[in-house]
């Protein structure tokens, strides 16, 4: 289970209510100790992920951070969306976001962002490796989280510090994301492993 949180908050008995909502999840793993740190949430494939997430950033007391187009950060909806962690960015070019975020991490004392690496809730053949090149460039290492729908856990693996060759980590995390069973396993995305797991 997750480590013990000496101090609870509205925000930590809130995210307890929402996962007995949600079903009675529970989290499985420990609480990140990095300081800075990339989470790779997956696999995403249903609108449900958004909120199992959320109650075990809730509970855990993390202050995560995710990026959005700055045009949803306009009026009141903003507003919600900063309280939740939204970072407000431009995008004028996937390479010109990465570099955003690198500095952004760097310039940093204490920084988590959290992502999916699918991107979308529907099937893909691949991730997106921007998650991979904004740890990589910040030197921060990347923390995994799986979906695991069947024994309804959110599971937090340890600390994956990459090496600059992206197939075999890529590899490395699938294996880690592989015994997970998504909302929609039909949907989930195994890259590389694929033809295997499915052999």
């Amino acid at each position: 289970m997750h480590q013990h949180i000496a101090k609870k908050t509205f925000r930590t008995y809130l995210g307890r209510f929402m996962q007995w909502i949600l079903g009675g999840w529970s989290i499985k793993g420990q609480r990140p100790e990095p300081d800075k740190y990339v989470v790779v949430v997956a696999h995403h494939t249903s609108n449900w992920d958004f909120f199992i997430a959320l109650s075990a950033k809730f509970i855990l007391e993390l202050r995560t951070c995710f990026f959005g187009k700055h045009t949803l950060f306009i009026g009141p909806f903003g507003w919600i969306m900063r309280i939740l962690g939204g970072i407000p960015i431009k995008r004028s070019g996937s390479k010109n976001r990465v570099d955003q975020i690198i500095k952004a991490i760097r310039e940093s004392d204490q920084f988590i962002l959290a992502l999916t690496p699918e991107g979308t809730r529907s099937k893909v053949k691949k991730w997106k490796t921007g998650f991979y090149y904004i740890a990589h460039g910040a030197g921060v290492p990347i923390i995994p989280a799986a979906l695991d729908f069947k024994n309804k856990e959110f599971v937090i693996g340890q600390p994956f510090f990459t090496t600059g060759n992206i197939s075999e980590d890529m590899k490395a995390l699938h294996r880690f994301f592989a015994p997970y069973q998504p909302k929609y396993p039909e949907l989930s995305c195994q890259g590389e492993l694929e033809e295997f797991i499915n052999k």
